[in-house]
């Protein structure tokens, strides 16, 4: 499946000279949605895990279903003040300031093989993040999977230590 096709590429959005992947038109197609989180689920399969996690908010629409499909748990990062019970934070940097990431203390055990599930990889930033939480916690990563890359931001670079891939690569 051409997956490309089904991404909506917006101009100047959010803010001039940006190409923005939109990937709402994808999802709206039944289809092209299914055909995805299949392809994601038998990339994943290999890897074994225990646990999917998804950053928010699009990784929940991607590592959910993986997570679902698979028979395994999935577990939200979000940002800060969302959890209601004990977490553990990352704060990572942005081009312009910080940003934080939170995750239950108690959502994965130690030792659990856990992927990563997001819709794209820019910069890196956000996933670097949440693998480092996953340390912090204990898990074992064993992977990383994306709907999208942006090659040219090189965010691939930063999570040099971990196996990567990506469906569509811009």
């Amino acid at each position: 499946m051409e997956f490309r096709d089904h991404i909506r590429v917006i101009m100047d959005f959010p803010k001039e000279g940006i190409s923005y992947k939109d990937v709402t038109t994808l999802l709206k197609n039944g289809e092209m949605y299914h055909a995805a989180i299949d392809e994601l689920v038998e990339r994943i399969k290999p890897w074994k895990p225990d646990v999917i996690v998804g950053p928010e908010a699009r990784g929940f629409l991607f590592g959910a279903p993986v997570a679902y499909a698979l028979g395994v748990g999935f577990v939200p990062v979000r940002k800060p003040g969302k959890l209601p019970a004990q977490t553990v934070s990352e704060t990572y940097a942005l081009e312009y300031g910080f940003d934080t990431l939170e995750v239950h203390a108690d959502a994965i055990h130690p030792g659990e093989r856990v992927v990563v599930v997001d819709d794209l990889l820019a910069t890196g930033g956000t996933t670097l993040a949440t693998a480092n939480l996953m340390k912090k916690i204990g898990a074992e990563m064993v992977g990383m999977g994306f709907l999208i890359e942006l090659a040219f931001l090189k965010g691939r670079e930063k999570l040099a230590d971990y196996s990567v891939f990506s469906l569509v690569e811009y």
